[in-house]
């Protein structure tokens, strides 16, 4: 049974300033729990009903499907749920050989976490947010990440400042620029998509080296595409010239 003060705990992660507070996050399913539990991540606490898992700790509880409603931030439970605590991700800029994306403003949980996941798939190993995007240790972000949370290293920086000091193209998505398929793409870069009603902010836009759009065919009724939708397009269009290339 759960006493009162894990469940106070525990559905204080829900919110931002506690998860900062006792530097650990949410995560529920079996799936993703079990994608954790194979990490470097480290698994503080671990609540089932049923015990699937190869967790030899005292922190581990067997407990009712009853207490598990009271602390699970779904509208209908999975059967397990954990504590983890939140890595201490670094970035050098001056070390990125690779792709790496940063998102300017991005806030609805499920578009982070789909592009997370759009990251894992596509190798982008690093992920930079800007510190007014969405927690991606907010649970819907983590349910949406599907795992992918694990392989990825996110890192809240100030875009303007790691921007100022790459010497990498830093290439950034608008709605009327150079078509991506037209545009010869680094294989080495940093990939900026901007907030989804606004786009990318004028300060960062004053940092782009190389600004690229997707092109529109059809309707001229459809005004824009979904932030993750249009970084999957990208990233996609990226490694297709880096296989082209071999």
């Amino acid at each position: 049974m759960l006493s009162k003060s894990q469940i106070k705990l525990v559905n204080s992660l829900k919110h931002k300033k506690f998860r900062q507070k006792h530097q650990l996050f949410i995560v529920e399913g079996v799936k993703v729990i079990k994608e954790i539990l194979k990490s470097n991540l480290e698994v503080e606490a671990l609540f089932a009903t049923v015990d699937l898992f190869s967790f030899n700790s005292e922190n581990f509880y067997l407990i009712s499907e009853t207490d598990l409603a009271k602390i699970s931030a779904l509208s209908t439970p999975q059967i397990a749920l954990a504590l983890v605590k939140i890595p201490n991700n670094k970035i050098n800029v001056h070390q990125q050989n690779s792709l790496t994306v940063a998102l300017d403003g991005v806030r609805d949980p499920g578009n982070l976490g789909t592009i997370i996941r759009l990251c894992d798939w596509f190798d982008v190993s690093t992920l930079i947010c800007s510190p007014d995007t969405v927690d991606c240790y907010n649970p819907k972000v983590v349910q949406a990440t599907m795992g992918s949370l694990v392989r990825v290293d996110i890192v809240y920086e100030d875009l303007n400042q790691v921007l100022t000091q790459t010497n990498l193209p830093i290439y950034g998505a608008f709605m009327n620029a150079e078509p991506i398929y037209s545009t010869y793409l680094e294989r080495n870069g940093i990939l900026v998509m901007g907030n989804e009603a606004n786009g990318i902010s004028t300060e960062i836009e004053n940092l782009i080296t190389h600004k690229i759009s997707i092109p529109k065919f059809g309707s001229a009724e459809v005004e824009s595409l979904n932030v993750a939708t249009a970084t999957s397009i990208m990233l996609s269009e990226f490694k297709r010239n880096q296989f082209t290339e071999k």
